[in-house]
């Protein structure tokens, strides 16, 4: 899968850096050609011999290497290989690319290259929730990074959560995934779906919430990616993978999710499957609402942002295919038709949520696609099959 292809292995300084060796071996395994950039970071961890030696190639280190920079080293680095994979890549590291700095020779090879980035992060729990982690993934992934999203377990700092290094293999089958999908009609397309809940919190323990499981947005977002196209997945409160070459963005609220949303853009096409909450409180309670004789607490309702519309209605920056989802318990395609025209969005995706039709939380889905020609009925179909047809009929209206 990867003969002939040149591969620019950047290692991040942290203690998942001891994989990138075991990594170098499998690239090499499936036909790529490997050169290593070690931060002074990574270099704390493995020496650039081991790194040399693996590659068969100088293990670059420098900035201002006299012999290396008189060649024009980091553009020549940058420009030669086919991809650059950045693994470990620490938060750190992500920061520096998010901000475009360039004070060493792994930062400023990855400000000077045309070619794809990889990225497979790997740090602490805490440090990849932190905001700052978070709005750095979301910074480069609208500059088309694409990332290999970390495992979730045990990590060496002895905390559990997510942050742990992709596996090895996964990482191999990542970067087979960005060359194969050069074959596939989604290639060069970046879509942005949302999908999941969103929770809007009333009290420290209470909150206004939909019934989405998530499912079907995940499953669209797969589908995506594997037509080739770079996903990324704004995700309410789910308990679900992210699907293979997909990148994640992990949200609570309403308003958090039209942040990342925004964030993401420009995309070509738009997919909002997320039930967003209408509704938020003014007046979250800094502690739990007790019980009183009283009476019911009164909740100050306000409406959230209306991320399908926005979208809809971006300007310049508006994809240039805007899908919704209207769930709907009666009335289905009626409610559907007006919601396209309301919302100002190119199709919309209807669907009987009913209690009855067991969609929320379910396995399959009957949708109806709604567009300005009319509307299609789909027979009910597994939830995965309804995303496969509906990736490809967005494949179609992009090509």
């Amino acid at each position: 899968m990867l003969t002939g292809k040149r591969i620019l292995l950047v290692i991040g300084g942290g203690i998942a850096a001891y994989k990138a060796l075991d990594l170098i071996r499998r690239l090499q395994d499936a036909g790529a050609g490997v050169r290593g950039v070690l931060t002074a970071g990574g270099a704390e961890f493995i020496t650039p011999l081991s790194v040399a030696s693996l590659t068969g190639d100088q293990c670059y280190t420098d900035l201002f290497s006299l012999k290396d920079e008189a060649e024009m080293g980091h553009i020549r680095l940058s420009r030669e290989a086919d991809v650059i994979l950045i693994a470990p890549a620490t938060a750190d590291l992500m920061a520096k690319m998010a901000a475009g700095l360039a004070g060493d020779l792994a930062s400023t090879v990855l400000l000077a290259t045309d070619k794809p980035v990889l990225a497979a992060p790997a740090m602490n729990a805490e440090m990849w929730a932190h905001p700052a982690t978070q709005r750095n993934l979301a910074t480069l992934t609208g500059d088309g990074v694409i990332m290999i999203p970390p495992g979730d377990g045990q990590l060496a700092c002895g905390e559990v959560g997510p942050g742990r290094l992709a596996e090895v293999p996964d990482i191999v089958a990542a970067v087979e995934a960005h060359f194969s999908a050069a074959k596939k009609p989604l290639t060069g397309r970046h879509v942005l779906v949302t999908a999941g809940p969103t929770h809007e919190p009333i009290d420290p323990v209470r909150y206004i919430a939909n019934r989405s499981s998530g499912r079907q947005g995940f499953a669209i977002a797969g589908a995506l990616a594997r037509m080739g196209a770079r996903v990324t997945l704004v995700a309410g409160p789910v308990a679900l993978d992210t699907p293979p070459g997909v990148t994640r963005i992990d949200v609570e609220t309403a308003c958090q999710m039209a942040d990342a949303a925004d964030k993401a853009l420009p995309a070509d096409a738009a997919v909002c499957v997320a039930a967003v909450a209408d509704w938020r409180t003014s007046d979250e309670a800094s502690g739990k609402l007790k019980k009183s004789q009283d009476g019911l607490p009164h909740l100050n309702l306000v409406e959230n942002p209306d991320i399908l519309a926005r979208l809809s209605s971006g300007g310049k920056r508006r994809p240039g295919l805007v899908v919704g989802f209207a769930a709907e318990t009666d009335d289905v395609v009626n409610h559907a038709m007006a919601k396209r025209l309301r919302k100002g969005c190119d199709w919309i995706v209807a669907n009987d949520v009913s209690v009855e039709s067991g969609v929320m939380g379910g396995g399959d889905n009957t949708v109806h696609l709604v567009t300005d020609t009319g509307v299609e009925d789909w027979p009910t179909l597994p939830k995965q099959a309804v995303a496969e047809r509906l990736a490809e009929r967005i494949a179609g209206a992009l090509s």
